[in-house]
C-alpha cells in the first residue's frame, strides 16, 4: 500500500508541476528550450526553497521524511487547490489540515438555497460552523418556529426559544444530543475565539446548557429523533440528518425527513398547502 501511495504522490506531482507556466510561477518563458510544459523540477526546488535533490527525490516517490511547512512551500508554487493541498499530505503520509473553502466554491448559497427549497414540504436549514442559522425553508419556519426575529443561532435558539420549547415534545431527550454534538464542532477548532464566545453566552442564558456542558459528553453530529406538537395539526415524528457539502465545510445542511408514525408526512404536505400557510402565518406557542 504505501508504495502504491508513493507511486500516486510521484503521478500527482509530476501532473500539478506540467501544469503551472513559468509565467505563472514568476519565472522567464525560456522559450524553445524548454523541452516539456510547466516548471522543470529544480525551478520547483528554487521557488519552494527546498534541496533541488529533495525534491527530486520527493516526485520519484522515494520514501523520504516530509514536514508540514514544506509540503505547503511545494503546494504554494504548484497553486494547489485546498482539495489538492489536502490530497497531497495523504499522499505524502501526513495527516491533513482541515479544510478550507476554496475561492470558486465561496458562492454556492444560490444552490444550497435551491436544495433546502426543493426538500419542501419537510424542514431544511442550512447553518455556518458556529451553528449559526445561513437560510432556512418555510417549512422550517412553519413547524420548527425559525423565523427573523428569533436569536440565529441553532444552539442558543434551542435552549431560549419558548415557540420551539412548547412544541418540541423530545427537548429533554434530544438536549444532551444537541450539547454534545456542538462540543464535537468545538473540538475541530479548539482555539477558535468564536466557539469560546457561543459557549460563554449559552451558559449566561441558560443554566440547563451550562450543566449539561459540564459532562463534557461528545458526539458527531448526525441523526437525532424528535417528537413535535404542533398547533395546527398536532403531533409530528421526525428525523434530522446533518449533512457536510465537502466544497464548504464551513456549513451544514440539517434535513428533517417525516417518521411513519402520527401520518407526519401527510400532516406537512397539508402545512405546506395555500390553507396550511395561511394558518402558520402568525406563530402560536401551544
Amino acid at each position: 500500500m504505501k508504495a502504491h501511495r508513493l507511486g500516486e504522490l510521484r503521478q500527482f506531482l509530476m501532473s500539478r508541476r506540467a501544469r503551472v507556466s513559468p509565467t505563472e510561477a514568476g519565472l522567464p518563458d525560456g522559450g524553445a528550450r524548454r523541452r516539456t510544459p510547466g516548471l522543470r523540477r529544480e525551478e520547483v526546488a528554487v521557488l519552494a526553497g527546498v534541496g533541488v535533490s529533495w525534491y527530486q527525490w520527493l516526485e520519484q516517490g522515494r520514501d523520504i521524511t516530509v514536514s508540514p511547512q514544506v509540503l505547503d512551500s511545494v503546494g504554494r508554487v504548484l497553486r494547489l487547490s485546498s482539495a489538492e493541498r489536502r490530497h497531497l499530505y495523504v499522499l505524502a503520509g501526513l495527516n491533513p489540515p482541515a479544510p478550507e473553502v476554496d475561492p470558486g466554491d465561496a458562492n454556492m448559497c444560490a444552490g444550497l438555497r435551491r436544495l433546502i427549497d426543493a426538500w419542501m414540504p419537510f424542514p431544511a436549514h442550512i447553518m455556518d460552523s458556529y451553528w449559526n442559522t445561513i437560510m432556512y425553508n418555510e417549512a422550517a419556519g412553519m413547524v420548527l418556529g425559525m423565523r427573523p426575529g428569533l436569536v440565529q443561532n441553532c444552539l442558543i435558539a434551542f435552549f431560549t426559544d419558548p415557540i420551539y420549547r412548547a412544541r418540541a415534545r423530545s427537548w429533554e431527550l434530544n438536549a444532551p444530543d444537541v450539547v454534545a454534538q456542538f462540543r464535537a464542532a468545538c473540538s475541530e477548532c479548539p482555539d477558535d475565539e468564536g466557539f469560546q464566545q457561543i459557549v460563554a453566552e449559552a451558559k449566561v442564558v441558560s443554566q440547563e446548557f451550562a450543566e449539561l456542558w459540564e459532562r463534557r459528553d461528545i458526539a458527531p453530529g448526525g441523526q437525532v429523533s424528535k417528537e413535535m406538537e404542533h398547533p395546527l395539526v398536532g403531533t409530528l415524528f421526525m428525523e434530522s440528518t446533518q449533512l457536510r457539502v465537502p466544497a464548504r465545510p464551513d456549513l451544514a445542511i440539517v434535513m428533517h425527513t417525516a417518521l411513519p408514525e402520527a401520518d407526519t408526512a401527510q400532516k406537512l404536505q397539508w402545512l405546506a398547502s395555500p390553507e396550511g400557510r395561511r394558518g402558520s402565518m402568525y406563530p402560536i406557542a401551544g
